[in-house]
């Protein structure tokens, strides 16, 4: 229990959108009832027999999902009320459906309510939902949605180098240098004659190159981007060491390999990165511009830059820092097989490793070329 009465495992029970609109007796009410069903989901939601939960990830998205459920319930039929039914689940759906929303996100939202009638059924005797729209792609399930193919990979990797990056100071005209001061002002937030040489070396920096590379090679996830910390770093053995309670899974320590190059990358990362102000106070590995951890959109816009930067085509797929990972658990098994693309990917079940156990279009396609 988190010493904030408010939160679990920084959870919060009572978000501030649903705290204004909820009279002193039904916040209480409400905290009760979201504590007992997010303190279920991290004990024993993923299997209740044997006490296996969710991770603390995977339970504050449905924590957050199900509390903006709760509040269109009470919107849409008649008030305050913790007896959610089956009714209420479907209308939502419903209306989920009419709404601009991608699938992924709709199926992150039907799984919450699945789990929120599992937890009905095993606290209190409820019945299972089997939700009237089923959205395709169910979320966890099949192939991986998309992913990079090893040239992709290779021009992403390339295009590292020149995300952010502005020619040399040396090698520009006056006028070139002056326009370029004028970009690196609105770049960096300060003024025109405030320009300095330091900021000219800052925009060419290997901030992007270590975060992309490290991706590319252990396939982190957004939130591990965000909890990366500089004591992850291994540079004498070319590994991230991953303990426990910043693994998004909650599993365990992970040993994650780096090429030797990405080793180096973060080497020189973070001789770069004690020169600024920004990471003064805090062991971050990386931040934006503006001294924030990275989330799903800061990192979604970084690599439309990347396709952008390396010709790379988006139409027609779903571009994501996922993209990144699910290459990588696809060629490890086909080079080194389950166990190793288990170990990288840092899966606490090889089933879920399974599902990158298939060849690759490219190999498919020499197949192709072999049988004439």
């Amino acid at each position: 229990m988190s010493e904030n009465p408010n939160e679990i495992e920084g959870i919060k029970l009572v978000p501030e959108p649903t705290r204004e609109i909820l009279s002193d007796r039904q916040q209480i009410d409400y905290t009760d009832h979201r504590e007992q069903f997010i303190d279920w989901l991290l004990v024993f939601g993923k299997n209740p027999a044997q006490a296996d939960g969710y991770a603390r990830a995977t339970t504050k998205n449905s924590a957050e999902r199900l509390d903006r459920f709760y509040r269109w319930v009470w919107s849409e039929f008649g008030g305050y009320t913790t007896d959610i039914t089956h009714d209420h689940a479907d209308a939502y759906v419903k209306d989920l459906a009419r709404k601009d929303e991608g699938n992924y996100s709709r199926n992150n939202t039907q799984s919450s309510l699945k789990r929120l009638f599992k937890w009905q059924k095993h606290e209190r005797g409820g019945e299972l939902w089997d939700p009237e729209i089923v959205f395709s792609e169910p979320s966890g399930t099949g192939e991986p949605r998309d992913y990079l193919t090893r040239e992709e990979r290779s021009k992403i990797r390339e295009a590292a180098f020149e995300y952010g990056s502005i020619p040399s100071y040396n090698n520009l005209s006056t006028t070139e240098r002056d326009t370029w001061k004028a970009y690196l002002a609105q770049r960096l937030s300060k003024h025109k004659r405030d320009v300095t040489a330091d900021d000219w070396d800052r925009a060419n920096s290997w901030k992007f190159p270590s975060l992309v590379w490290t991706s590319l090679d252990a396939g982190l996830r957004p939130i591990e981007v965000k909890r990366a910390r500089t004591s992850w770093v291994d540079i004498d053995n070319a590994v991230l060491r991953i303990p426990r309670q910043e693994s998004s899974k909650n599993d365990g320590n992970w040993t994650v390999s780096l090429q030797e190059r990405t080793a180096k990358a973060l080497d020189r990362w973070l001789v770069e990165r004690e020169q600024y102000d920004l990471y003064a106070d805090t062991d971050a590995l990386w931040l934006t511009r503006f001294g924030n951890p990275y989330e799903t959109s800061s990192l979604r816009q970084v690599l439309k830059k990347l396709f952008e930067i390396a010709g790379i085509p988006a139409e027609n797929r779903k571009v994501s820092w996922y993209i990144i990972r699910h290459s990588v658990g696809t060629y490890m098994a086909r080079e080194e097989g389950l166990a190793a693309a288990r170990a990288q990917l840092r899966h606490k079940s090889v089933r879920t490793t399974a599902r990158y156990d298939n060849a690759p279009p490219e190999d498919r396609r020499d197949a192709l070329d072999r049988m004439g």
